[in-house]
C-alpha cells in the first residue's frame, strides 16, 4: 500500500502528537467493537462566517498536507500513551494514512457549508486527524481571510506583516504565511521567510533612538538616525516619533538628504500626522521619501487612512489574531460511512450527510453567482448560460500527495484573482449576509 513518507521519524518532526486524547481513546474503542476498519468519509467545513463577514480564505492546506505525512508515532511518544491497550498501541506503531483527500485548493474563497476538505479512508485513520486538520486550518484561514480584507482595504499599498510578538512564537511564522498568501508584501519573522520564502522587510524600534543619548543623559536622535543610515544605507526607514514627530523628520532629512527611504510613524493621531508629515517632508525636497505607518491597525483603521498620504502600513496585533475572530470555526464531521450519508441532527450544528464537491458558477463577465455541492463522485450538472468552475481537487491519493498541488505564490495569486469575481458588495468590510451562499444538489 502506498504511504505519505515522513521525511523523519523523531519528535520534534512527527505531528503524531498534535491532537486530542478522545482520537485515541475512540480509535481504541472501535478497534475493540470492530468499526475501525469501516470506510468513512469526514468533512472540514464551517457552518457560518465569523462576524458576519462575506467571505472566507482557505489556507493551511500545504501545512496540512505535511503535518499528515509526518503522522508518525515514535517509541518515545507511543511510551507516553499509556492509557491505552496493546493492541491499539500496536496499531499506532504501524500507522500511515493510506487514504484520499479532496478539498478547495489553498487561496480559494470559502463560504458556509462549503466542503472545504473530505477525507476518506477507514475511520481508524481518518478519525486520528480531526485535530491536527483543525488545529492548522482554522488558524491559518482566520488570518488569511483578515489579512484579505485589509489588503482589499489597502487599494494596491504595501502591507508589512510584523505581528510576531503578539502570538505563539510558531503560530507567528504560520501567521506570516497566511498573510503573505492573502495579499501583504513582506514580513518581520526571518523564519518565516527562510522557510516560506517570504519577503523580509523591517525599520527598527524606539529602544535604537532611546540608546543614543550624550554623555549629560540628553536624547541625541541624529546620533542614532546616522548610525543607522551608516550601517544600513539611506534608503532605510527611520523612527521618527520617538520625541517630537515634527524635529525628527527635520532630524531625518538632514541626515538622510533627498534620498531617504522612509519615515515611520507609531502613535498618535496616524491621519492628521501622515498629512503633516508629508508637508514637511515635500517642503524639505523629500518627494520620494515613503511615510509609513503602524500602531493596532486594522481593516477598519486602514480603510480610515484610504485618503491620506500613506504609503505602507504595518500591522501586527490584528492580523495575527484574525482581526476579532481568531478562528475560523470550521469542523470536522463524519459524513459517510461504507458509502451511506450519515449526518449529526442536533439543534444549532446540523450536517449533511455524504461525501461531496464543489463548483462555483459565474457569469460572462466573471462575477461569481453561487456554489453548487454536489455527490463527491456526480456529474456535472447543467449551469445553462452559466459557466462553472470546479472547486474540490484531488490532493491525497492512497497516502501520496498528487503531483502539481498549488505553491504558496501560486495560492497568493489564486486569491488575488478570485477576490475579483466576488459581487461588488462582497468585498465590503461591514457585517451582513456572505457575498455567496451554497446550494445542494443531488442530495
Amino acid at each position: 500500500m502506498n504511504h505519505i513518507t515522513p521525511e523523519s521519524t523523531d519528535n520534534r518532526r512527527s505531528s503524531a502528537l498534535l491532537t486530542d486524547m478522545y482520537e485515541l481513546t475512540m480509535l481504541q474503542a472501535s478497534l475493540r467493537d470492530g468499526t475501525a476498519d469501516r470506510e468513512c468519509a469526514f468533512e472540514v467545513f464551517a457552518r457560518r462566517l465569523p462576524n458576519e463577514r462575506r467571505y472566507g480564505v482557505v489556507a493551511g492546506t500545504e501545512r496540512v498536507l505535511r503535518a499528515v505525512r509526518d503522522f508518525v508515532f515514535t517509541g518515545e511518544q507511543l511510551a507516553s500513551l499509556d492509557f491505552l491497550d496493546d493492541r491499539t498501541l500496536d496499531y499506532l506503531r504501524d500507522y500511515r494514512f493510506s487514504g484520499q483527500i479532496d478539498g478547495y485548493r489553498e487561496g480559494e474563497l470559502y463560504f458556509p457549508h462549503s466542503p472545504i476538505l473530505t477525507v476518506r479512508g477507514t475511520f481508524a485513520e481518518c478519525v486520528l486527524l480531526e485535530t491536527v486538520i483543525l488545529s492548522i486550518m482554522n488558524a491559518d484561514s482566520a488570518v488569511a481571510s483578515a489579512a484579505a480584507r485589509m489588503v482589499t482595504a489597502a487599494n494596491g499599498r504595501m502591507i508589512i506583516e510584523m505581528g510576531s510578538r503578539r502570538t505563539h512564537e510558531y503560530a507567528a511564522v504560520a501567521s506570516s504565511r497566511a498573510a503573505y498568501l492573502a495579499g501583504f508584501h513582506s514580513t518581520s519573522n526571518l523564519e518565516a521567510a527562510f522557510r516560506y520564502g517570504i519577503p523580509a522587510g523591517g525599520t527598527a524600534a524606539h529602544s535604537w533612538t532611546l540608546l543614543h543619548v550624550n554623555e549629560d543623559g540628553t536624547p541625541n536622535e541624529e546620533a542614532a538616525f546616522r548610525a543607522q543610515i551608516d550601517a544600513l544605507g539611506v534608503g532605510t526607514t527611520l523612527l521618527v516619533d520617538t520625541y517630537d514627530i515634527t524635529n525628527g523628520v527635520e532630524t531625518a532629512v538632514r541626515v538622510g538628504g533627498p534620498g531617504l527611504g522612509a519615515v515611520r510613524i507609531d502613535s498618535g493621531d496616524l491621519g492628521m500626522l501622515t498629512r503633516q508629515v508629508r508637508r514637511q517632508l515635500d517642503s524639505l525636497g523629500n518627494h520620494n521619501t515613503k511615510i509609513v505607518v503602524s500602531s493596532d491597525l486594522d481593516e477598519f483603521a486602514i480603510a480610515g487612512l484610504s485618503g491620506d498620504p500613506v504609503d505602507i502600513y504595518g500591522v501586527g496585533t490584528s492580523v495575527v489574531t484574525g482581526s476579532g475572530a481568531p478562528t475560523a470555526g470550521m469542523v470536522y464531521k463524519l459524513v459517510e460511512v461504507d458509502g451511506k450519508p450519515v449526518a449529526k441532527r442536533s439543534r444549532n450544528k446540523a450536517s449533511r450527510g455524504g461525501a461531496k464537491r464543489a463548483l462555483r458558477t459565474h457569469r460572462d463577465t466573471g462575477t461569481a453567482v453561487e456554489e453548487l455541492v454536489l455527490p463527491i463522485d456526480a456529474g456535472t450538472p447543467d449551469t445553462g448560460t452559466l459557466t462553472a468552475r470546479e472547486l474540490t481537487i484531488p490532493m491525497v491519493r492512497d497516502g501520496r500527495p498528487v503531483d502539481g498541488l498549488p505553491t504558496l505564490t501560486e495560492a497568493r495569486d489564486h486569491l488575488a484573482a478570485q477576490l475579483v469575481t466576488l459581487p461588488w458588495e462582497g468585498l465590503a468590510l461591514s457585517r451582513d449576509e456572505p457575498a455567496l451562499s451554497a446550494r445542494f444538489v443531488g442530495f
